[in-house]
């Protein structure tokens, strides 16, 4: 067989044309599959923004209780403190009168005011520890409660008289038969109560169960045994 000039085609040059099958359809090439390294890169960028998010709700929750507990203890001092007698709120259940307190929540050990202030520094500092491990919504509002509360009663211990780190801090809401506290005392309470259902219901910070891989993770899969022929 002859070839014509600019025909002759090298094995290299050559189109590849599909094969036919045994049943006589023609074989396609097999398509490319995504590696697991893929995967495991796309889960972990997920997760860090979920974790980021967290974070931000964390800090705006414990803004949100800073700054209220900061405007409310401002207001007070600078229209109930020298009064003689309390405003009432709810009959005598109930009244508003300021106190300087030394001691801690609820005015409890005013004997101890510098333990109570790097007490509250701790706190903030496993706070932020938890935080980078934290991917449950529950958890960064119970958190960013927490925090906000322990810096505002942190901010009168380093700022108010007498000095710093053992600056009283200011109460002013008095409940008949219990004791005088403030908007951060509150704030701890609540977080600490909300922190103690989620451990009762088994739920970690970040986002898994007791027993659970956290979110993101993958649950590690039975192995199915090898075949032995029979």
């Amino acid at each position: 067989m002859i070839s014509t000039p600019g025909s002759h085609q090298t094995q290299d040059d050559a189109v590849p044309t599909a094969r036919p099958s045994a049943a006589g359809e023609p074989v396609s090439a097999p398509e490319e599959q995504p590696s697991a390294g893929a995967g495991a890169t796309a889960a972990e960028g997920t997760r860090a923004v979920v974790r980021r998010r967290r974070i931000s709700l964390l800090l705006a929750v414990a803004l949100v209780a800073y700054l209220v507990d900061l405007g409310s203890k401002l207001l007070v001092v600078a229209r109930l403190e020298g009064r003689t007698e309390p405003i009432k709120v709810i009959g005598d259940w109930m009244t508003f009168q300021v106190i300087r307190n030394p001691g801690a929540a609820f005015s409890m050990g005013q004997a101890m005011t510098v333990l109570f202030t790097a007490i509250a520094a701790g706190v903030i500092v496993v706070i932020w520890r938890i935080a980078r491990r934290l991917y449950s919504l529950p958890w960064a509002i119970a958190l960013g409660l927490l925090l906000g509360g322990a810096l505002g009663n942190l901010t009168d211990r380093l700022f108010r008289a007498p000095s710093v780190f053992r600056g009283h801090v200011v109460d002013f809401i008095s409940v008949q038969h219990f004791a005088v506290f403030n908007l951060a005392d509150s704030a701890i309470v609540c977080g600490g109560i909300l922190v103690v259902l989620l451990s009762f219901r088994g739920s970690n910070p970040d986002g898994s169960t007791h027993g659970a891989p956290a979110k993101g993770e993958a649950e590690p899969s039975a192995e199915k045994p090898e075949s032995d022929g029979s």
